[in-house]
């Protein structure tokens, strides 16, 4: 407590430890953190972003459509971005409109729409996503290669809990 390498998180810990002496605050340390760190990588990708046009969540559905390799349904991208289907369309009506995706009926299901990257929207995907992984490998400088495996691995196991 009080060192001058505290951060935020201590000060926050320190300050709860005044009301709940006897309560392990642990929890507050490391979900703290990884809610701060996860703030903030966000706040970084808005900003590379902000030029461009295209948000977070439009970033997030291009991606799913470069990472797949094929074209995807729109409950597809809903399901692989986590946002809700009205939210999938409204950010694919934008990213038709900016050119970067197109949509094209299903050849087995004419009433179903499949989505696809045109190649602006490819272009888009490989200038910025490795701008988006260099961003996220500044945030881990600090760590060597092991380090960073140990904490992926430990993240996977929190990740896994969260998700039951």
């Amino acid at each position: 407590m009080g060192t001058t390498d505290d951060d935020f998180v201590d000060r926050v810990r320190d300050q709860w430890a005044g009301v709940y002496p006897d309560e392990d605050l642990t929890p507050v340390e490391v979900i703290g953190r990884i809610g701060r760190i996860g703030a903030q990588s966000l706040a970084r990708l808005d900003q590379m972003l902000a030029s461009t046009g295209v948000t977070r969540a439009e970033f997030d559905v291009l991606g799913a459509l470069a990472r797949s390799g094929r074209p995807l349904r729109a409950s597809e991208v809903t399901a692989v971005t986590m946002v809700s289907g009205a939210a999938t369309t409204k950010h694919a009506d934008r990213l038709v409109t900016m050119g970067l995706m197109r949509r094209r009926p299903f050849e087995r299901d004419g009433r179903v729409v499949l989505l696809e990257l045109t190649d602006a929207g490819r272009e888009f995907v490989a200038e910025h996503f490795p701008r988006r992984l260099e961003l996220d490998r500044q945030l881990l400088v600090g760590l060597d290669d092991v380090e960073r495996e140990t904490l992926s691995k430990l993240l996977r196991r929190i990740s896994a809990v969260s998700e039951r």
